[in-house]
C-alpha cells in the first residue's frame, strides 16, 4: 500500500477517515492546517477551526492509531487565496462560497505538494463524497448519505487532484462515522460540526470586512424595480442577492434584495418573483468528466443545500458555460458554485458570473 497524506481538522470526520485508511494497510501521515486565528488578526469572537484544540484533538487521535502528524502554517496562502479573495468577491457584488476555493487551493493543491515531500502519493479528507475508479478514469459521486453529501464543494476538483485523492466516508452515514470514533475512544467521537465559515463565526459579514480589511460602509439607497428609493441601506457590500431580513423596508409584501450596484452604492429589491431566473453563465468551468455533444442535458446545483434541477449546459461567450435551465430558479446569485451533475455523477462544477432573467 501507497502512503497517504489525510488532513485533519481536529474533527471526527477526518479522524474516522485516518482510522479506516490503516485499517486498509495505507501508511498515513496525518497533517493539520494552521489556516488563521481570529485574535492574531483582531477579529472578535473564536475561531470555528484551526484553533489550538483542533490542532490537540488532531495530535490525539493520531497517537492512539500510531501514525505520525504534523502541522502545517499555510496562513499567508490561505489570506492570499481564500480570505483576500473573499473580500474581493464582496466588494465586486457577488457572494462568494469560501470553503470552495479553501478545497482549491489549499486542500486539494498546497497538500498534494506537501505530500511527496513527506512520502506520500495520495491525500485522504472526510468529506462524504464517493471516489469511483471506471475503465474510463476516476469518478466523483455523490455520498451514500444523501443528507451529508459534499460533492457540491468538491466539483471544481481538477482530474488530477481527484484521481490522487481518497474519501474513505462516501459509503458510511454520519451516526457510523461517530459510532466508530467512540469505539475507538477519540477526544472528538462527539465534537460538533463545524456550520459556519471559519473565518466569519458570528455570520456578520459586513463587521468582518470592516475589521480585516478596513472597508468602510457608507449607507445608501434602497431602489424599487422602477427606480425609486423606497429606504437606505447601511453598506451594499453587507447584503446579499436574496437576502429578505435586515432591509427595514416597509411593503405590503416581503421584500428581497434582487441586485446591487457596488459602483452606485444601492440596492434593488423586488418581491419574491422577481428572484427567478431562467439561465445564468459560469466561469472558471473544471469538468470531471469530458462533456459529449452540445447542448448538454444534465441537473444544476447552484447552492449547497438544494435539489438539482434539469437545465442544458452549452458553450457560452468568453470561454463561460451557459447554463438554461428546464423551470426558471430562485436566486441564482454571482459568486456561488455551479455544479453539475448526471444522476449521482458529479460533471464539473464553476462559479456564477451572470443571471439571466426569467
Amino acid at each position: 500500500m501507497s502512503g497517504v497524506l489525510v488532513a485533519m481538522s481536529g474533527g471526527v470526520d477526518s479522524s474516522v477517515a485516518a482510522y479506516l485508511l490503516r485499517e486498509q494497510g495505507y501508511a498515513c501521515v496525518g497533517v493539520t492546517m494552521r489556516l488563521f486565528d481570529n485574535a492574531a488578526l483582531g477579529l472578535e469572537g473564536e475561531s470555528t477551526c484551526c484553533s489550538v484544540d483542533d490542532v490537540q484533538d488532531a495530535k490525539s487521535v493520531c497517537a492512539r492509531l500510531g501514525i505520525p502528524h504534523v502541522t502545517l502554517d499555510l496562513s499567508r496562502e490561505f489570506r492570499a487565496q481564500v480570505m483576500d479573495k473573499f473580500v474581493a468577491e464582496y466588494l465586486a457584488g457577488n457572494t462568494p462560497n469560501p470553503c470552495i476555493d479553501c478545497n482549491r487551493f489549499m486542500k486539494f493543491s498546497r497538500l498534494l505538494a506537501y505530500a511527496g515531500e513527506v512520502g506520500c502519493d495520495k491525500i485522504a479528507t472526510g468529506h462524504y463524497v464517493r471516489r469511483v475508479e471506471t475503465p474510463g478514469g476516476v469518478e466523483l459521486r455523490k455520498a451514500r448519505d444523501a443528507g451529508k453529501d459534499q460533492s457540491y464543494v468538491l466539483a471544481q476538483l481538477t482530474p488530477e487532484q481527484l484521481r490522487r485523492s481518497l474519501f474513505p466516508l462516501g459509503e458510511l452515514k454520519k451516526e457510523d462515522v461517530r459510532a466508530i470514533a467512540l469505539s475507538q475512544g477519540f477526544i472528538n467521537a462527539r465534537k460538533r460540526d463545524s456550520q459556519d465559515i471559519c473565518f466569519v463565526p458570528d455570520g456578520d459579514y459586513l463587521c468582518f470586512l470592516q475589521r480585516y480589511a478596513g472597508v468602510k460602509c457608507v449607507p445608501g439607497d434602497i431602489l424599487d424595480g422602477a427606480g425609486r428609493v423606497v429606504g437606505r441601506h447601511r453598506g451594499a457590500a453587507g447584503y446579499t442577492l436574496g437576502q429578505r431580513h435586515g432591509l427595514g423596508v416597509a411593503a405590503d409584501r416581503p421584500l428581497y434584495v434582487r441586485a446591487k450596484d457596488m459602483a452606485a452604492n444601492t440596492l434593488t429589491v423586488c418581491y419574491e418573483e422577481g428572484l427567478y431566473a431562467r439561465s445564468c453563465l459560469v466561469r472558471d468551468f473544471s469538468w470531471l468528466v469530458k462533456p459529449g455533444a452540445f447542448p448538454l442535458p444534465c441537473q444544476a446545483r447552484t447552492r449547497y443545500r438544494q435539489t438539482e434541477r434539469p437545465c442544458l449546459a452549452q458553450p457560452g461567450p468568453e470561454g463561460l458555460v451557459r447554463l438554461t435551465f428546464e423551470e426558471p430558479q430562485r436566486a441564482v446569485t454571482p459568486g456561488q458554485a455551479a455544479v453539475l451533475y448526471s444522476g449521482d455523477l458529479v460533471l464539473g462544477g464553476g462559479t456564477v458570473a451572470a443571471v439571466g432573467d426569467a
